[in-house]
């Protein structure tokens, strides 16, 4: 285990989501007195100091998924000389659902100091508006794009009693719904959160087959769905007919019949038999 190091600082800092008001005095103070800022979006990081009527004092690079790993070696260096680093996303924290990680353990693993800056979640921020049970939940990032991904996602979450919470591409989000109403019940209470802390926010909260029905009229905006866990009772026992479309989406990706039904069993704790007779019984 290395010590930390007596060089430079990365510092980690939560952007708003959309009002720059939600900016703390010290993101300002960060953004005016750091020698390095590597953002996910230079030009957004840009108005966003224009809008905090702040000039930035150091070099301002990008740093996105596709350049991440070429960074690193530049803004280590610049640590290790005694930089700091200031390290913002378009919108919320660094490493949830964004760039950072990979940064933050490499500090880690040289001993360079690493501290953040808290500020606004769009995680949180949706959990508290949903109006749905969340003492305990877990963020489950973006769902697969491919339906019968995604369909196996969903399944695996069937019997989770934490509240979820995941982003959505806009144009995605009635397809994600209409499998999320299928696969865990039309009924299932959820909340769809767009444009947190902006000029057009909205919350929507009903059963996923309500808000699939609206979503599929089209939706813009910034998405953050928060997903009711599932009731203790409804967890205990797993109805396999809702896992027969997870079976079938693996057969037709190429999976012999029961290789599909065996993964998918194990991954939902039912009977491979009684899920094998299940798929049976509805092809007859």
């Amino acid at each position: 285990m290395q010590v930390e190091s007596g060089s430079g600082r990365l510092v980690l800092a939560a952007t708003p989501l959309g009002d720059s008001r939600d900016a703390s005095p010290r993101l300002v103070a960060a953004l005016a007195e750091s020698e390095v800022i590597a953002a996910e979006d230079t030009r957004r990081t840009r108005s966003l100091a224009a809008a905090l009527d702040v000039q930035p004092a150091g070099k301002v690079v990008s740093f996105y998924d596709a350049v991440e790993n070429t960074r690193l070696p530049m803004l280590l260096d610049a640590l290790r000389s005694g930089s700091t680093v200031l390290l913002v996303t378009d919108a919320g924290m660094p490493s949830v659902s964004d760039p950072g990680y990979r940064l933050v353990a490499a500090c880690a693993a040289e001993g360079i100091t690493v501290t953040c800056l808290p500020g606004p979640s769009a995680v949180t921020t949706a959990l508290a508006v949903s109006g749905l049970p969340c003492e305990r939940f877990c963020f489950e990032g973006f769902p697969p794009r491919k339906t019968g991904d995604r369909r196996r996602w969903l399944t695996a979450l069937r019997t989770e009693q934490r509240a979820v919470v995941f982003f959505e591409a806009p144009h995605r989000l009635a397809a994600t719904l209409a499998d999320a109403a299928e696969v865990l019940g039309a009924e299932r209470k959820a909340a769809v959160c767009r444009e947190l802390t902006k000029q057009y926010e909205e919350v929507r909260r009903g059963g996923l087959g309500e808000l699939a029905e609206w979503a599929d009229e089209g939706v813009r905006g910034e998405i953050t769905v928060v997903l009711a866990g599932a009731a203790a009772d409804e967890s205990a026992v797993t109805d396999v007919r809702a896992l027969v479309p997870a079976v079938e989406e693996r057969v037709a990706g190429g999976e012999r019949l029961k290789e599909a039904t065996a993964a998918v069993a194990a991954s939902s704790g039912v009977s491979r038999k009684a899920l094998y007779d299940a798929v049976l019984a509805e092809r007859s």
